[in-house]
């Protein structure tokens, strides 16, 4: 089946579960003779891990990666990449008592609709764990486009509950995000967003927000029409995240409010003879296909379902029931999904880009 699989020409399969003995991610189509080390990986792993922070899962992972085959004397050799990061931390008993009990909005009730069984041992392959692998698979995308393109792929959290940051997504940088646990780079913000997790933290409860991710000096002519419309595989993308329950791009959502005449990005030239677009409303696509100005979107993540508060639910047998949930659980997971939002976005460019100079060798 292909559901653990994403991608075409730079194509990753992820596998593993939560508390099983690994996580870890096949990556096959990486161009030869990029350089690469397991450094390059582990400093992006390092901002999703659990225990970052007293808002975060106290959840103690080093997920250390080790690459198993594609990578020799420093360089990528265009085979399929194999990375692994060991379980160590797994605590299976905290998840004892939900065995036989299907947790309000997550997935275990589906997982057993669809399958006949499921992993209680927290959530298998439904947990938030896996997204490890798409991360270290993500952090090679990056790399290349970075040092081949110059693309710069950032994202931030602009939203806690209601309190949202006002900062144009152009201005934002990479030192500005990494200022706070939080990861907003609207410092009065921030604090404020921290405050409110960690009294929701101490309810025993949960907050969902918004991730603005922002790409930058992506080449127009990216996408695939009609089907693989750039922007349709970055929400596919998004939409395949853990917890995420919208996605929209430009003004999104926002645009409805318009007309025509409000909306509609005026073409000009450049000094240089480019064209190029005087607003971004679009967000950076038209047609599904880039237009060489900033992809800017947003990413909506629902509250965790996981929460320490007492929620009436059913048994296996149908049976009406109390839980209230232990293990270590995020009160937010915005934080550490950043680094998702990112890898994610690289890896739909990244493939999108090798299927654009396959298709068109002029370019």
């Amino acid at each position: 089946m292909a559901g653990s699989s994403l991608g075409h020409l730079f194509r990753v399969t992820t596998f593993g579960e939560s508390h099983g003995g690994a996580v870890g991610v096949v990556v096959d189509g990486c161009p030869p003779g990029i350089p690469l080390s397991e450094a390059d990986i582990q400093r992006d792993l390092d901002r999703r891990k659990p225990g970052q922070s007293d808002i975060t899962t106290p959840r103690k992972e080093q997920d250390t990666i080790q690459i198993s085959s594609g990578v020799f004397e420093g360089r990528t050799t265009g085979t399929p990449i194999v990375m692994l990061a060991f379980n160590q931390d797994a605590q299976s008993q905290d998840y004892n008592h939900l065995k036989d009990v299907y947790r309000p909005s997550h997935a275990d009730f589906t997982y057993s609709a669809k399958y006949g069984l499921r992993d209680w041992r927290g959530s298998g392959r439904a947990s938030a764990r896996e997204t490890l692998a798409r991360v270290a698979a993500g952090a090679i995308a990056r790399k290349f486009l970075h040092t081949t393109l110059g693309i710069e792929i950032l994202s931030y959290v602009e939203q806690v509950g209601g309190i949202r940051a006002d900062v144009a997504p152009e201005s934002v940088t990479a030192k500005a995000i990494e200022e706070t646990i939080v990861r907003c780079p609207e410092i009065a913000t921030a604090l404020r967003m921290i405050e409110l997790i960690r009294q929701v933290q101490q309810d025993g409860d949960s907050i969902g927000g918004v991730i603005r991710g922002v790409i930058r000096k992506v080449p127009a002519g990216l996408g695939e029409p009609v089907f693989d419309k750039l922007h349709a595989d970055l929400g596919k993308a998004m939409l395949s995240i853990n917890a995420v329950k919208g996605f929209d791009i430009g003004l999104g959502f926002d645009c409805v409010h318009l007309r025509g005449s409000q909306h509609n990005d005026p073409f000009k030239r450049e000094e240089d003879g480019s064209i190029t677009t005087a607003t971004n409303n679009a967000g950076g696509v038209l047609g599904g296909i880039s237009t060489g100005r900033d992809i800017i979107f947003r990413v909506a993540f629902k509250p965790v379902a996981t929460i320490a508060k007492e929620q009436h639910t059913v048994d296996t047998t149908g049976k009406p029931t109390t839980l209230s949930a232990s293990g270590r659980h995020d009160p937010c997971v915005l934080p550490r999904a950043v680094p998702i939002v990112d890898a994610m976005a690289a890896l739909v460019i990244m493939d999108h880009y090798l299927r654009h100079k396959a298709q068109n060798l002029r370019s």
